[in-house]
């Protein structure tokens, strides 16, 4: 055993260093092979891929043994709210645990920090959308002059969805570099700087791709000089790659293209352009393209194998986009002519002539091994994407093997002027190469996790499993309606909601109904609110539903729960609340999944990569839609038990589960609950919950 596994062991030992400070901390076999895992990949390098069930802990497994080996750490995770909770709370806690001196940095993407110059801008824009916005702005002006980190996250009561965010953040495409007037004080490259002069860096997988795309995040400067990358919630992994690793062209970007042009114009320049007209020309070609699509259903995605996408005439097509690429490039002629009279001309002609270049590329044949399509909504979206990430991985970012100190400093030093003094350097021996682990909690239903592993160009990785130490048996139970409607009768969403309304009510809330699409969604919310209106308002569960409220205040309101005097809560949601959505106690003891969750077979993603396994020889249900079903069904299974105290039941609506040969291979990737075989058990084990 290494010294690393070693000092490991004794941590997480009984009467070791974490015992003595997390207050809830107990050893678990389960936890401490995974860190024992982890210490060995460090010490000698290589790909570690694990699989921790629900409970292991997997979190310390990880982060104790990359702050005990002293290397250069990069943590990526999958969104902004989970890489707060690592920064905020578990990495700040280990550190105190172990007393090691250890700095740390959280580094977004640009979107996530206030962009002072744009706000500004934003100041002055006499077009901003109603009143309420004017409000929020002010918030955000006043926030903005005392805040140290301008993460907007810091801001309380910021709507995710507001429309004003992206007019006061920047994107690789309007930023201004170092001709900005407020580049000095800016907040994006403040959080650079202190990310490149720290130990341990938490970052998120969509900063990861997007640098890897265009290597513009600081992620080409901060790589090379960290010999220890973690992925957590590494499941997410290829589908967030394959967004960054194509290219996309909207309507939308055209818009805002349009109006920061405008902007910009009658700001520094009025009267040497007919900015007007130029903005016109290209609000034009964005509303000609869309109308060429013609009406079709919003969030559809039409496959693009041809000159044009399905059902969107050739002719027609192609005209409309030879008309915005030509709105970009003569936008890109005129900016030429007063790019010396402000930054901001220069910054929006390199824009132009790169929207230009992507209008192009989508007038030419679709690249080998990627798939093409048109996703329509109110505005349009034109995205050519790789199947899969494992190209880029192998090619890319695996390849970097090997670190030294020499190149880390150069790396550093080459970057920006950084005082780096106190930053760790990697170790004497940086030959080993670079340690990757990744890890989540669900990554296959197969032991070799091939359902990640090949996406991902990691097959010849170390795979580890690791079984949750909960009690299933004990804690949970599975019930699977026979009698329930097929999930394509149109009487399945209303089954689906009487049946958690009939849950609900005997729980007093505590439920969480799980959708495998948004139109299943509004109708079972819908009914559900009609089902339960009977009930004497002082103890009637609240119905909230994904889309009418931010994201987090569901999740608060949610996790509230029966409070004193008053009933708790019903929350229909799809999507993102499969997975992330973290209710433990008795606030949550019902989790109601209305279909299994194959992946769409009309998606044109999913559409090529069966086709890409059946030209191989393969069974593309077998190998892609099952594995597929099984992992998101284990996401939504997962909300359920978060602790060793808590209960609960799962009901999946689907008899295809009991009926069909392949339900046994789903129900074998579930974590092994009892089964529920009746209505009648089911109603008993609801009034087990409620005693």
């Amino acid at each position: 055993m290494g010294a690393l596994e070693s000092e490991v062991r004794d941590a997480f030992a009984h009467d070791g260093v974490l015992s003595r400070a997390a207050e809830q901390f107990r050893e678990r076999d389960g936890q401490t092979q995974m860190a024992l895992a982890v210490a060995r990949t460090i010490e000698h390098g290589g790909v570690l891929v694990v699989e921790a069930g629900t409970g292991v802990g997997k979190t310390f497994s990880y982060l104790v043994p990359a702050l005990l080996s002293g290397e250069r750490v990069l943590l990526s995770t999958a969104t902004k709210t989970l890489q707060d909770q690592l920064f905020g709370r578990d990495l700040p806690r280990l550190v105190e645990a172990l007393g090691l001196p250890v700095r740390t940095a959280l580094l977004k993407g640009r979107g996530s920090y206030v962009c002072l110059h744009r706000l500004d801008l934003a100041r002055h824009d006499a077009s901003l959308p109603e009143r309420g916005t004017v409000r929020t702005l002010a918030k955000i002006e006043q926030w903005s002059k005392s805040t140290r980190t301008g993460d907007l996250a810091e801001l309380p009561g910021l709507d995710e969805r507001s429309p004003l965010i992206p007019l006061v953040t920047s994107t690789r495409e309007n930023c201004l570099g170092a001709q900005c007037p407020q580049f000095k004080p800016c907040h994006v490259n403040l959080a650079r700087r202190e990310a490149l002069a720290a130990d341990v860096v938490v970052i998120n997988h969509h900063l990861f791709f997007a640098d890897l795309a265009v290597r513009e995040s600081g992620m080409a400067e901060l790589l090379p000089s960290v010999r220890v990358v973690v992925f957590d919630e590494a499941h997410q992994l290829n589908e967030i790659g394959v967004q960054f690793l194509g290219a996309q062209l909207g309507s939308g970007q055209a818009l805002d293209f349009s109006r920061d042009l405008l902007a910009a114009g009658l700001q520094h320049a009025r009267g040497l352009v007919d900015w007007h007209q130029l903005a016109a020309a290209l609000e034009r070609a964005a509303r000609e393209l869309r109308l060429v699509v013609g009406k079709q259903w919003p969030g559809t995605k039409l496959r693009w194998a041809g000159p044009s996408p399905d059902t969107v005439p050739a002719e027609g097509w192609q005209a409309a986009l030879d008309m915005l690429q030509h709105a970009f490039e003569d936008a890109a002629e005129n900016l030429a002519t007063v790019s010396e009279i402000a930054p901001d001309f220069v910054r929006l002609h390199d824009r132009a002539g790169q929207l230009a270049e992507r209008a192009a590329r989508f007038a030419t044949p679709c690249a080998t091994d990627s798939v093409r399509w048109l996703d329509v909504g109110t505005q349009l979206r034109l995205v050519e994407s790789p199947l899969d990430i494992a190209e880029a991985m192998r090619g890319r970012v695996l390849k970097i093997e090997q670190v030294s100190a020499r190149e880390a400093d150069e790396a550093m030093d080459g970057s920006c002027a950084v005082d780096t003094a106190g930053a760790a350097k990697p170790k004497e021996g940086g030959e080993r190469g670079r340690a990757w682990v990744f890890t989540s909690a669900t990554l296959g239903d197969d032991p070799k996790l091939r359902w990640f592993t090949e996406p991902c160009g990691l097959e010849s990785a170390e795979v580890l499993r690791v079984q949750s130490p909960f009690d299933y048996a004990r804690q949970a139970a599975l019930y699977v309606p026979r009698t329930f409607p097929k999930p394509a009768d149109p009487a399945h969403g209303t089954e689906v909601a009487r049946l958690a309304a009939r849950g609900a009510a005997a729980l007093g809330g505590r439920t969480l109904v799980l959708t495998t699409t948004l139109r299943a969604l509004r109708t079972i919310a819908d009914t559900l609110r009609l089902a339960l209106e009977p009930i004497d308002p002082s103890i009637r569960p609240e119905v909230l539903a994904q889309g009418e409220l931010p994201k987090r205040v569901l999740m608060e309101r949610f996790r509230e729960g029966a409070g004193v005097g008053r009933a708790g809560c019903v929350l229909v949601a799809s999507a993102s609340f499969w997975e992330g959505f973290d209710a433990p106690g008795d606030v949550l003891q019902l989790v109601v999944i209305d279909k299994l969750p194959f992946p769409p077979p009309n998606d044109p993603l999913v559409e090529a990569r069966s086709q890409r396994l059946e030209a191989q020889g393969r069974n593309a249900f077998g190998d892609y839609s099952l594995p597929e079903a099984a992992v998101a069904l284990k996401q939504g299974a997962g909300r359920l038990i978060r602790r060793e105290s808590d209960r609960g039941v799962l009901v999946i609506c689907d008899a295809r589960l009991a009926t069909m040969g392949y339900g046994r291979r789903l129900v074998a990737a579930l974590p092994p609950m009892r089964r529920i075989e009746s209505a009648e058990e089911f109603d008993a084990a609801l009034s087990e919950l409620r005693a």
